[in-house]
């Protein structure tokens, strides 16, 4: 069993408040945050407004304290993993989840990491867009083409057949337009802030190193998939790598999900608001299990799979 993490994109308002008002385990992450951050991030997250939960700095520390809020619950009624990953912010999760990273360091760690991804490319320089439909050597012959309008590459490697890509503005919009030319089902220009995971935010992944320097990283107690390399991790500094490294390449996730398979993985637990990773395992592993745990119903509907019947009851009088 794996247990993955999601990334930014899958906030939403409301998520976490179920959990955090039956389990005081899971509020308890959202005091700790807000202790470390200094700013009330449960309100923000429970009750919005939405604008401001998606700006990317605090984004990435609302999901990493709701994906952990669910996981201290997860842990307290006794589901445990052999593995962990995360969808790029979501690789905090997983080193959190793994104890490589504590969860005190990561929220001040992707607190960071969200205004320096943000601070690295002018708004509206740079963009990010979903091509559905083309496999990997074609898109990446649509950014080579289109590279005469800016830096363009590919981003995400999600699933079979969608693939994101982020750079500069004019670029991406060219590649969108080859990519239509050259058959794709649908192109997608996202609504993010910035060119995550391409070249343009090599700054901001200097900095982030040097915040990286300041913190310990554990050996992994879980093995962690890393995104940057598809491979297990375990290995403090070869962690600290991954991390830096990951800011401004590819997040090889349909690949990461592959070694999973390898590795022997049938079930895929998705930690955290949304089922986005969910939907993106199920195209690459057909006939893996799948479940997700945001809210005390599916967690409940997951623990009963896994035949949880001490922490089914406690649930059924929760609920």
């Amino acid at each position: 069993m794996a247990f993955v993490f999601p990334g930014q994109g899958s906030q939403h308002v409301g998520m976490a408040k179920e959990i955090c008002s039956a389990y005081p385990i899971a509020r308890e992450v959202f005091d700790e945050a807000e202790d470390r951050l200094g700013f009330p991030l449960a309100d923000l997250c429970f009750n919005g407004p939405e604008e401001e939960l998606r700006l990317t700095v605090n984004t990435q520390p609302a999901i990493l304290t709701a994906s952990i809020a669910v996981l201290r619950v997860v842990e307290q009624e006794g589901l445990k993993p052999d593995f962990t990953a995360g969808h790029s912010l979501g690789e905090y999760s997983a080193l959190v989840a793994a104890g490589a990273l504590s969860f005190g360091d990561a929220v001040l760690l992707v607190r960071k990491r969200g205004a320096l991804m943000q601070e690295a490319v002018e708004p509206g320089k740079g963009a990010m867009a979903a091509i559905i439909g083309l496999e990997e050597q074609e898109v990446r012959r649509i950014c080579c083409e289109a590279s005469p309008d800016g830096v363009v590459e590919p981003a995400n490697f999600n699933s079979p057949g969608q693939i994101v890509i982020a750079g500069e503005t004019p670029a991406v919009n060219r590649a969108m337009e080859l990519a239509r030319s050259a058959g794709a089902k649908r192109t997608v220009l996202l609504p993010v802030s910035g060119p995550f995971h391409s070249s343009l935010l090599k700054p901001a992944a200097e900095k982030l190193s040097g915040e990286l320097a300041k913190v310990e990283i554990k050996e992994a107690a879980i093995p962690v998939v890393a995104n940057y390399t598809a491979r297990l991790e375990k290995d403090p500094e070869e962690i600290r790598r991954n991390l830096i490294e990951q800011v401004s390449n590819a997040v090889l996730w349909q690949q990461s999900v592959e070694t999973l398979l390898e590795l022997g993985v049938n079930a895929f637990v998705e930690i955290g608001p949304g089922k986005v990773l969910s939907g993106l395992i199920k195209k690459v592993a057909k006939n893996a299990e799948m479940y997700n745990i945001e809210d005390v119903a599916s967690l409940r509907e997951t623990l009963t799979a896994f035949g949880g019947g001490r922490q089914v009851g406690r649930l059924r009088e929760i609920v």
